[in-house]
């Protein structure tokens, strides 16, 4: 899933630039505090007794910090890490062949988890709960089953949709743990933790409109931070203050929600096209120019985070905040407004 200023590309700077404010530890990581509090007595439990923590899953939108509590927790471990993804595996061997290089108390962060081919997703059953794989040798009535012991590590999963994990893959996870999106507040005290580690000056305000508009996401937070900096010693002193973030994040065209282009054509799509809905998502799709998958999966959850938009049987439908965030009135019956009832909307009884 793309979000908004994530290049599919990232060049090297950004990817630096974004390791580089990586928390360390937990001590370190700001909000999700009932995970970190989860996350702390289980690693701390487990070095007491010398062995390696249960199998961590670890679930919420990109750019929540799914990956950097992987890291963390092999930092807290003081274990090695090995970092892969499900579509990056596509056979049984090649999980085997990352399993079986694995030394004892290792940390193997698979994100993505849910898009592991089955094969090898069975084969992880066996790795987690025996610490054994087998190996199929050969095809046909001739095939022998090699089993090789693995040494005991932990797994860290991370998903970015939970629901399409099976049972038997979800079961097999000692500690689940749901990241939820921050508020601004703390998002804040990533800024400006970021703004410290990158050499930024940054006021308070300044710091305030960037987290308003990060969409409740850390990634997003700093991405708009370096953005932000950018526009400050291009065209301004240097300071991130509320004038710079304000006057960059236009150029940017991120707008006061965090909504960035792509939002607002969807929704401009919707209301000035379709007189507010509900209309098909192909339809919407073909009407801003992108692919349906990438309507639905990139601009919808946040547009129907903040309320702009809503999902009925009979397709998209913008609600009356929809309307009044592009400086329209919104008619008689919209969504939203005191005189719909849920009947109409949704095809339904009340």
């Amino acid at each position: 899933m793309s979000e908004p200023l994530v290049s599919a590309h990232a060049t090297q700077d950004e990817r630096d630039a974004e390791a580089s404010v990586r928390p360390g530890c937990l001590g370190e990581f700001v909000g999700q505090h009932r995970v970190r509090e989860q996350l702390d007595l289980l690693l701390q439990s487990a070095l007491r007794r010398g062995s390696p923590p249960d199998h961590i899953l670890l679930s919420g939108s990109p750019g929540l910090g799914k990956t950097t509590l992987a890291m963390i927790v092999a930092a807290e471990l003081g274990s090695g890490l090995r970092l892969t993804s499900g579509p990056a595996i596509e056979r049984a061997g090649d999980l085997a062949a990352v399993l079986t290089s694995l030394t004892r108390g290792d940390v193997l962060f698979i994100d993505e988890i849910h898009r592991m081919a089955r094969p090898a997703e069975e084969l992880l059953y066996s790795a987690m709960e025996d610490f054994r794989v087998d190996v199929v040798v050969g095809k046909g009535p001739g095939a022998t089953a090699i089993p090789l012991d693995v040494e005991p590590f932990t797994l860290v999963g991370a998903t970015t949709r939970a629901g399409l994990l099976t049972g038997p893959m979800r079961d097999r996870f000692g500690f689940v743990g749901q990241l939820e999106f921050y508020d601004p507040d703390e998002l804040e005290l990533v800024v400006r933790r970021s703004a410290r580690i990158l050499g930024v000056t940054t006021t308070d305000e300044g710091a305030t409109e960037i987290a308003g508009r990060s969409r409740g996401t850390p990634r997003i937070a700093n991405r708009l931070l370096r953005r932000v900096r950018d526009y400050a010693e291009v065209r301004a002193d240097g300071v991130v203050d509320r004038a710079a973030a304000r006057a960059a994040l236009r150029v940017y065209d991120v707008d006061e929600v965090g909504l960035d282009r792509l939002d607002r054509a969807v929704l401009r799509a919707l209301v000035e096209n379709f007189g507010g809905g509900p209309v098909g998502l192909s339809t919407l799709a073909i009407a801003v120019g992108e692919q349906p998958d990438t309507v639905e999966e990139v601009c919808e959850p946040f547009l129907l985070r903040v309320g702009l938009l809503v999902r009925t049987p009979r397709g998209r439908v913008s609600t009356a905040a929809g309307w009044r965030h592009l400086g329209r009135v919104p008619p008689a019956g919209t969504v939203g407004s005191d005189s719909v009832a849920s009947a109409d909307v949704f095809g339904g009884t009340p």
